[in-house]
């Protein structure tokens, strides 16, 4: 996988006190992801921009909120949200992250 694919299968680390405690509870981190990114996408984008271990991935697809604006309907768009789990002794820093 090339490093401009890379970049296009994680999009963003979310970062909130569920993922927070996450971090410290089970060394799982949160990331958006590519709506068409696979596990096996997901894995490899992780240990090779962040030069970890990963040894697990859990994915969910977020539905996007009704809202409205001026008397008019619409909807937030769907995304996909990752839950990637490190082996014992790996960590991540996803604030200051350079990857």
């Amino acid at each position: 996988m090339n490093e401009a694919k890379l970049y296009e299968v994680i999009r963003a680390p979310r970062v909130s006190e569920k993922t927070a405690r996450l971090q410290e509870v089970s060394n799982q981190y949160a990331f958006e992801v590519a709506k068409d990114a696979t596990k096996a996408d997901i894995k490899a984008a992780v240990e090779k921009l962040f030069d970890v271990k990963v040894s697990a991935v859990n994915v969910v697809n977020v539905k996007g909120k009704s809202k409205s604006f001026r008397q008019r309907q619409g909807s937030r768009g769907n995304w996909r949200k990752a839950y990637v789990t490190l082996a014992e002794g790996q960590s991540i820093d996803v604030i200051n992250a350079t990857a």
